[in-house]
């Protein structure tokens, strides 16, 4: 775990942006397509840990990015090139586009400057989508990624921004894989050589601007 100031250094909220994964509803929602992954991400805290992160982010002016994952009806452009897309063609509840279930789910709020990507195809919240080249125009250095599922699309995530030459900070307690126990040894063994770890409650004392002393 970094120290305070080390990470109050890597959260600088003029470089900083918070990114959202797959917070939907109709993934982890209470009528999501996943119920196992629905329920770990809200009995764990992980949702309601993102709404923490994602409301310190806006009162502290951090640039908040949902990446959300939805197909077409018609299915046109979706990837059929492994056994979860064509699994999730045969799901009870659809990402279709225009639809509840590919609405941020609460209890995280959507202002007018967050900004919201979607994307008909991949695994990836970054590659191949419009995040990328948004997260540079936003001259941003380090990235926070929250939300599901620590088994596909939050490794994606992360790795792809190493790739991409970002600093990456994970709150551990705001991301949720199923198993649940899944979660904490892919932190363990995976992300933290990649990434810094660290917990909401840390993550939110960097982003929230400071509270002025009340005058005596």
């Amino acid at each position: 775990m970094p120290s305070p100031e080390q990470l109050r250094a890597l959260l600088d909220p003029r470089t900083t942006v918070l990114l959202t994964v797959e917070c939907q509803q109709g993934v982890v929602g209470p009528d999501g397509a996943l119920p196992e992954l629905a329920e770990e991400a809200r009995s764990s805290g992980a949702l309601t840990n993102v709404a923490r992160l994602v409301a310190a982010a806006h009162e502290g002016g951090v640039q908040v990015v949902h990446a959300l994952a939805e197909r077409r009806p018609d299915g046109r452009g979706a990837s059929r090139n492994a056994r979860l897309f064509r699994a999730a063609e045969r799901l009870p509840v659809r990402q279709l586009s225009g639809t509840p279930a590919v609405r941020v789910a609460e209890p995280v709020e959507v202002t007018e400057e967050d900004l919201v990507v979607r994307r008909l195809h991949g695994l990836s919240p970054i590659a191949g989508t419009e995040v990328d080249a948004l997260l540079r125009n936003l001259d941003c250095r380090t990235l926070v990624v929250t939300g599901v599922s620590a088994n596909v699309a939050v490794p994606n995530a992360v790795f792809d921004a190493v790739n991409g030459g970002y600093r990456v900070v994970v709150p551990a307690d705001a991301i949720a894989g199923v198993p649940p126990e899944y979660t904490p040894a892919m932190v363990r063994n995976t992300l933290a050589l990649v990434a810094t770890i660290a917990t909401t409650d840390e993550v939110v004392a960097c982003l929230a601007p400071p509270r002025r002393a009340a005058r005596g």
